[in-house]
């Protein structure tokens, strides 16, 4: 794809967040998520792959690997802010809504509430639909207040919210907005499932970044739809342990110890969460009126580019691909395994020796399609605002 079709300047949502170095910096990681995204989908199923890694037979080339129901959804909400050329470039010749309508319809028999998640809130935002599959998923999953990972309940409130004018959701989002609010540590932080007791001894203490960004993103539009100001003071607190945590080159941690919100392993360190995961969340964040992260997030996607890890570069100039992590060389999840043991005996256990044995250092030549999608949402929509200007101008027969 030419940079010619690329996002400008322009539709931008955020024009004031990056400049200079960033700004070409952002420009390139759009550019590269518009070339590579077609290669990781699959349009005799409108699905996309689990992953991407380059092909061992075609130099130049990446192959896919699996499918995966969330990552449709996801670059699907993430499209949609695109014009209608692009998308049609991107999916093969159909659109973010159609691509959408046929994640719903799958969804609807899906066993995973993430899945569901995702595809009721696409269709809300995407194609102002609410199907009644999806809602019943939803309302069974929150009346029913059984174990559940914090990612996908709180992918459950931010549906449930982008659905509340489509549907009869009523008390529903009320009520997942209270399971997220008490399950909040008095750290700041959340557990990785509700409640935490579920996994166990030696595990129930750990929280990873997805775990606390997809709540500050659901808790910031919750204030924002009902004024509950307990919500906005949630949000705030959970993205000030985080922000306070930030590496010292813009790196956002990936493991928590929910107890006292310190690092308990900081690698591997995803790309995602630096151009896409941490941005949408604090910006969603600040729009919601809550505290102002910038500087945090363009330290944050300055590490794509100056990363001290290794001189390695993140971004594939051949096929557009962001690999996906740095990690440590150990094998499989030693440190963070071991490091988890000793910190459910004691919360200061650093167990230093494991830095020097295993350095991070190793990048993981893999891409998958959500991250690029999470991309293309975080910087060219504008949240709940946006998303309600879209409709307000298609609905006026505008050039939204």
């Amino acid at each position: 794809m030419s940079t010619d079709a690329m996002p400008s300047s322009a539709m931008l949502a955020r024009p004031d967040v990056v400049t200079g170095n960033e700004s070409e910096l952002l420009r390139g990681l759009l550019e590269a998520a518009l070339r590579s995204l077609p290669q990781m989908y699959r349009p005799d199923m409108r699905e996309f792959a689990q992953t991407v890694r380059p092909d061992p037979v075609r130099p130049g080339e990446l192959r896919q690997e699996g499918v995966n129901e969330r990552y449709a959804a996801i670059v699907g909400l993430g499209a949609a802010h695109l014009d209608d050329g692009q998308q049609r470039t991107l999916l093969a010749g159909i659109t973010a809504h159609e691509l959408v309508d046929s994640v719903a319809v799958r969804a609807a028999r899906h066993a995973d509430l993430g899945a569901v998640a995702l595809a009721a809130w696409a269709s809300a935002e995407v194609c102002r639909s609410a199907p009644p599959a999806l809602v019943d998923r939803l309302t069974q999953a929150v009346r029913g207040a059984r174990m559940q990972d914090t990612v996908s309940y709180a992918w459950t409130l931010t549906a449930l919210l982008a659905a509340a004018d489509l549907a009869d959701v009523s008390g529903l989002s009320e009520q997942s907005a209270e399971r997220l609010l008490a399950a909040q540590e008095p750290s700041g932080l959340f557990p990785h499932a509700l409640p935490k007791e579920t996994l166990g001894r030696f595990r129930s203490h750990i929280a990873c970044f997805a775990d606390q960004v997809y709540p500050i993103q659901a808790l910031a539009r919750y204030w924002r739809a009902t004024g509950d100001r307990r919500a906005l003071d949630a949000a705030n607190r959970c993205a000030a342990v985080i922000v306070g945590r930030q590496g010292s080159a813009g790196q956002w941690w990936w493991h928590y110890d929910v107890r006292t919100g310190a690092v308990v392993e900081g690698y591997p360190v995803y790309s995602v969460h630096q151009h896409a995961m941490a941005p949408m969340a604090l910006f969603d964040l600040q729009e919601a009126g809550g505290d102002d992260h910038r500087a945090a997030v363009v330290a944050g996607l300055r590490w794509l580019q100056v990363h001290p890890e290794t001189d390695a570069e993140l971004l594939d100039g051949v096929t557009g691909a962001i690999w996906r992590k740095v990690g440590r060389r150990e094998p499989r999840k030693l440190v963070r395994s071991v490091r988890a043991a000793a910190t459910a005996v004691s919360s200061h256990a650093r167990l230093a020796l494991l830095d020097r044995t295993c350095p991070p250092a190793v990048v993981d030549h893999e891409c998958r399609p959500y991250e690029l999608g999470w991309l293309l949402y975080a910087w060219l929509s504008a949240g709940t605002d946006g998303d309600r200007r879209r409709v307000a101008a298609e609905g006026a027969g505008e050039d939204a």
